[in-house]
């Protein structure tokens, strides 16, 4: 026992009885580093990680210094009602059909020129993103991008990036561009001094127009020899996703063990085979079509690889449609019972094949079901899982095909086809489905504000009479918060009031409109930044951060703030990036005696422009899937721009505020 006593008592003395840093540093630290580990590895979603930062910040409150009234100010701060109100604003100005009017121009400017395809997306982009928000601008161009780069046999993977890029830069044209630059100009009036003053709506528009312009150049010179073409040019959504040897169509013959079963229950085996489309007397059938019963003489279209395909084919006696036709017109075989020799079920070479309009009865045992014969048109259409609610959602493609009653044939993500055990896929942000639907079902999806239904050429129908209502709107909106008659918020929710009184927009379409998922990261992330301060974390790491740069000049600094927080913004998001650095920026710059105010700008434009991978912002995201693009791309075309950018802004900033 003694002995025990006597090494307590020489261990003791050996640690400091202190911790080597304040325990409220600590405690901040420990959160911070959980924080970003979530943040990057994604175990949950993302604003459900800033939530659960925001409770961990208040009940450790007595070491955070984050109260509770702290904790919950993110849901009210000016910041986030801005944003708030700036999707529904964006809501509005989508609904009045400007930007498909717009985007038609677009399309008859480009022509079949490359040059001048890359200059109207870009152009269509990127200003318009100063105003509203860059996702429905994104989600628009994108069908209207694959519907140009088919007729004009450009690959569309030319044009994405530079689309995603565009839109990205065009949010650093205006305060209320992004969400990021909003969040920014909240922290700065809590930052940078008793003098400062949230950011004016066109407080950095001149450095804006000049990165905006810098960007396009680039995309449309160096960027657009960077890009890869990865989806080759092609008339053909088979081709597109390397289906022609996946799709095939066979005869059910009149003793096959199949006749009578329904089709769902040929899926259930275990094999790895698909019946997305039956034809039937010269009609089709995708409604309600697992539950159709099959008979002798159908013609099904399935989805399966060869060896699957030949086992099928053996084990239910069935027959491929071209050696039925091949053994009927050689008289080798008569045709099967039940087969019209007019049938054809579908062209695997047509992106879009649809079928005659008729009507027929059903079995009365088939009558409980779902319709029998679909009267509408059936076809194959691609469409595209919007980032941030598919990141929170855990989805089965079998699941997805029952919600909306289609099938799944084909899964992109980014260059890789996913074509083979689709009923064990489990689907993501940015997937790209290839799925045979009839016309209610894409009319329902294109419906769906988190969906994009991609190349083709249907537009939703707006009334065109409301536009000089909404630009109108808009137009005041951005009047009253220039002229500084009334706070960005306030203009902003003005502007949400008006569209709701002149009937631009119901309450129910604005609810939809909000993206909540960004709404409640916002509202997570804004007591980190109270915490770092109160903590004196911001202090601490502001002083380490001096002590090595003691030796550089100020714009040397200003520019690795730059870079490494757009480093820092691709791995984390664009909020909790701004919430982290900008008071760091701020402390550092006072330290040195420098302009503080140059530094902030130097965040916020970094964390609005992150280039180097398709998770780094969502109109990145957006575009990595249809574009067929390798993860890699987005920096082999983006690396050299974040490098240009940083050189631009760095002087920029110099050059107009000084340091």
């Amino acid at each position: 026992m003694w002995f025990r006593s006597i090494h307590f008592a020489y261990f003791h003395q050996l640690l400091p009885l202190e911790p080597p840093l304040p325990i409220d540093v600590l405690v901040v630290l420990a959160v911070l580093t959980v924080t970003l580990v979530l943040f990057v590895l994604q175990p949950v979603p993302i604003d459900a990680t800033a939530i659960a930062l925001m409770v961990a910040l208040i009940i450790l409150g007595p070491w955070t210094g984050v109260s509770l009234e702290e904790g919950v100010s993110g849901f009210s701060n000016p910041a986030t009602l801005t944003v708030l109100a700036m999707f529904i604003l964006s809501e509005g100005v989508r609904q009045t059909g400007v930007i498909q009017i717009l985007t038609r121009r677009m399309e008859s400017f480009a022509g079949d020129s490359e040059t001048r395809q890359l200059l109207a997306v870009v152009g269509l982009a990127g200003p318009p993103a100063g105003f509203v928000n860059n996702t429905p601008i994104v989600a628009i161009l994108i069908p209207a991008v694959m519907n140009l780069a088919r007729r004009s046999n450009t690959s569309p993977s030319k044009l994405l990036i530079p689309l995603s890029f565009a839109a990205m830069l065009g949010g650093t044209l205006t305060v209320i561009g992004s969400s990021t630059n909003l969040l920014a100009s909240d922290v700065w009036a809590q930052v940078g001094g008793p003098n400062a003053q949230p950011f004016s709506l066109f407080e950095f528009t001149q450095l804006g127009v000049i990165v905006l312009a810098v960007g396009i150049v680039y995309l449309l010179t160096i960027g657009r020899y960077l890009t890869p073409a990865r989806i080759r040019a092609s008339d053909s959504s088979t081709d597109e996703f390397g289906m022609a040897d996946y799709l095939t169509e066979v005869v059910v013959l009149e003793d096959s063990a199949v006749v009578g079963s329904q089709v769902r229950e040929i899926r259930d085996k275990d094999l790895d085979l698909d019946v997305f489309q039956l034809m039937r007397n010269g009609q089709t059938i995708v409604h309600g079509l697992q539950r159709e019963r099959i008979r002798a003489g159908d013609i099904l279209s399935v989805r399966a690889d060869q060896k699957t395909l030949m086992q099928v084919i053996e084990d239910e006696n069935l027959k491929l449609l071209p050696e039925v036709l091949e053994d009927a017109e050689s008289g080798d075989e008569p045709l099967p019972t039940g087969f019209k020799p007019q049938q054809r079920a579908w062209n695997p070479t047509s992106p879009s094949t649809p079928s005659d309009e008729s009507n027929s009865e059903g079995d009365g045992e088939d009558k409980d079901t779902a319709e029998e014969v679909s009267d509408a048109e059936s076809a194959l259409t691609e469409i595209v899982l919007l980032p941030r609610p598919w990141a929170s959602r855990q989805i089965s493609a079998p699941d997805f095909e029952r919600e909306n009653d289609l099938t799944v044939l084909a899964v992109r993500r980014g260059n890789e086809v996913i074509r083979q055990r689709l009923r064990d896929v489990s689907l993501q942000s940015g997937d790209v489905l290839l799925v045979q639907a009839n016309e209610d079902s894409v009319a329902r999806l294109r419906a769906d504000r988190n969906i994009v239904v991609s190349g083709e050429g249907q537009w939703e129908e707006f009334d065109r009479s409301k536009i000089p209502i909404g630009i109108g709107i808009i137009a005041g909106v951005v009047g009253l918060a220039a002229l500084e008659i009334l706070p960005i918020v306030v203009s902003a929710l003005t502007g949400v009031v008006a569209m709701f009184f002149t009937r631009l927009l119901r309450p129910a379409d604005a609810y939809e409109a909000v993206d909540w998922d960004v709404i409640f990261l916002l509202a997570g992330v804004i007591p980190l930044g109270i915490a770092v301060e109160a903590s004196g974390t911001s202090d601490l790491l502001a002083d380490g951060i001096t002590v090595a740069s003691v030796l550089l000049p100020p714009i040397a600094l200003l520019g690795l703030f730059y870079l490494g927080t757009a480093l820092i913004t691709e791995v984390v998001s664009n909020a909790a990036s701004v919430v982290l650095m900008l008071p760091i920026a701020v402390d550092v710059a006072t330290r040195l005696d420098a302009n503080a105010f140059a530094f902030a700008l130097a965040v916020t434009f970094a964390a609005s422009t992150p280039l180097l991978t398709p998770v780094g912002y969502q109109t990145n995201l957006m575009v990595y899937g249809p574009g067929g693009y390798k993860f890699t791309d987005f920096a082999r075309v983006g690396a050299p721009l974040q490098l240009v950018l940083t050189v631009v802004t760095t002087l920029g900033i110099a050059f107009f505020w000084g340091l």
